[in-house]
């Protein structure tokens, strides 16, 4: 049974890499499902899974030593290499049944260039200390961002670039760089903790894959304030919603306080989307904030909500909102307006761009 599982499960790997999908979803009641241009659709010839079928699909590739830890908290997060791919995994219980997401990451690090992104954005590669931040929701491809801009650092200097992830998605070859990468729950066992030891492992670059907490977001900071290029993620929709979330995880009367240190580190923030393009695949989007001593003291002063006209009115410095990029890819027709309208951050100045 154990070795049908596991050519079933492949034959879902397979067709989730061939059909270039995001994510892999098993749950029970309902077939496979995959997710491809943002959509998700059902694996072809595949029946409901049973209780028993999704134990067997999901045991079949779960790491020996994580079956007891997953009974124990009920979720579990890990990831494992396939072929050309890696895949993020979150297994976790639903209505008392196991269910499974896998995250498909390529192994093959794309560039910026190849990405989509801005050419500025190297920019944030050749700081030797500061606070790099990448935002958006779920699925914006935040991790792929960053393992571009982790690479370019690894390709062009000579650095040590410590890596804290929960998972590692990425894995990274030695080149101009060292890089050490850790991972929470076997190599270390939070991200705070992990963060307090790298200031005695002799770091030039740091990647904190998640900032979740107000531990982490002070370590994090205290290393960039000391010397340190810091690159992190955040699960928010703009440039100044992130200042406002990192700056509402302390208590008011510390909030004064990390308000000034955040102004004195920041580089700046990229908040990105994945937009369904028009004939198919999905196009990034992103809105891209350098810190200038306008947005410093906006941040200092607690004034976050100034900080969109700061990023309309610097376009020269390299600044663009996101909807400034969804009304260009509008215009030169890689997506809809229907789409455009549904991701923009407010719909009814959008309008003005596009009309």
């Amino acid at each position: 049974m154990a070795e049908n599982s596991t050519a079933e499960i492949a034959r879902y790997l397979d067709l989730a890499v061939t059909q270039n999908a995001s994510d892999i979803h098993i749950l029970v009641g309902i077939p496979v499902m995959v997710r491809v241009d943002g959509k998700l659709i059902e694996v072809p010839n595949s029946q409901a899974v049973t209780a028993e079928k999704a134990g067997q699909l999901i045991f079949s590739f779960m790491p020996e030593h994580l079956k007891s830890a997953f009974q124990q908290k009920r979720e579990v997060d890990f990831s494992f290499g396939y072929k050309a791919m890696r895949f993020r995994v979150n297994v976790y219980f639903e209505k008392g049944s196991i269910a499974a997401s896998l995250r498909l990451i390529p192994k093959e690090i794309r560039n910026i260039e190849d990405l989509g992104l801005p050419p500025i954005l190297e920019k944030f590669t050749e700081h030797n200390q500061g606070f790099v931040i990448i935002t958006g929701p779920t699925g914006s491809g935040k991790s792929t961002t960053l393992a571009a801009l982790i690479n370019r650092i690894n390709s062009t200097q000579k650095k040590h670039i410590v890596t804290i992830e929960d998972p590692i998605e990425y894995v990274f070859e030695h080149q101009q760089s060292v890089i050490s990468q850790r991972e929470v729950g076997s190599d270390t066992n939070s991200f705070a903790r992990a963060l307090r030891s790298a200031l005695r492992e002799d770091p030039d670059v740091v990647l904190v894959g998640e900032m979740r907490d107000m531990e982490t977001v002070d370590a994090a900071l205290t290393l960039a304030e000391t010397g340190h290029l810091v690159f992190t993620t955040l699960h928010t929709n703009s440039a100044a919603e992130t200042a406002d979330r990192i700056i509402s995880i302390f208590p008011p009367h510390l909030q004064q306080q990390f308000s000034s240190q955040l102004a004195s580190v920041l580089l700046g923030v990229v908040s990105q989307r994945l937009i369904p393009k028009v004939g198919g695949g999905r196009v990034l989007a992103a809105e891209i904030m350098l810190v200038n001593s306008a947005i410093r003291s906006l941040i200092r002063e607690g004034k976050n909500y100034q900080i969109p006209n700061v990023i309309q009115t610097a376009a020269a410095e390299g600044m663009i909102s996101l909807d400034k990029v969804l009304a260009e890819f509008v215009s030169q027709g890689q997506i809809t307006l229907e789409d455009a309208l549904n991701y923009s951050i407010d719909p009814k100045s959008f309008k003005m761009m596009v009309y």
